[in-house]
């Protein structure tokens, strides 16, 4: 998934590229910073790492109104960069020790909101779960609002966990197929 990440990033970085030691002792090189420092990443004897992410969006009209509103302008070819995600690898998922999580935070309340209204955002997300070979894309808005299951077992869906299907974590995690088939 971090290469996928990577090929989503704007085309003229400012900083160095970050590289990571993963478990497993496989190297990659990224155009991102952990802890907004370029300094390389070990993380083949840790189970988590953080990683400030600045990504490139297609527009819809919500990135529309973001942009009107205060926010950056489009590049030229129409899409925007709308400022840090924060995300923190678990190469042991809380949800599920057998998987690896990618979890993605807005930096601020405002590009929070607008995570939940553009739907190119949760494209973005949901396509990154699938073209990784990902389980599961579970959205938050962290408003209290029921989460959504994006993807899932390698289908798109719109269930929400606390709904009829999936009352809770435990019921959508019971979904997962075993991690070592």
């Amino acid at each position: 998934m971090l290469a996928h990440l990577a090929e989503l990033s704007p085309p003229a970085r400012s900083v160095p590229p970050l590289e990571i030691t993963l478990p497993g002792s496989d190297r990659l090189v990224l155009p991102f910073t952990s802890h907004f420092r370029s300094d390389p990443v070990d993380c083949s004897t840790r189970s988590t790492f953080e990683l400030d992410l600045s990504l490139m969006f297609d527009a819809d009209d919500a990135l529309r109104e973001y942009a009107q509103t205060g926010g950056p302008e489009f590049e030229a070819d129409g899409r925007i960069q709308i400022g840090y995600i924060y995300a923190t690898i678990r190469f042991e998922s809380l949800m599920h020790p057998g998987y690896t999580s990618v979890e993605c935070w807005a930096a601020t309340s405002r590009m929070s909101r607008l995570f939940a209204r553009s739907a190119n955002i949760r494209k973005v997300f949901t396509d990154l779960t699938a073209d990784s070979g990902g389980v599961c894309c579970l959205f938050d808005t962290g408003d209290g609002a029921p989460e959504q299951v994006c993807w899932l077992n390698g289908e798109p869906t719109q269930e929400t966990v606390s709904g009829p299907l999936f009352p809770d974590r435990r019921a959508l995690v019971a979904t997962w197929p075993d991690p070592g088939e």
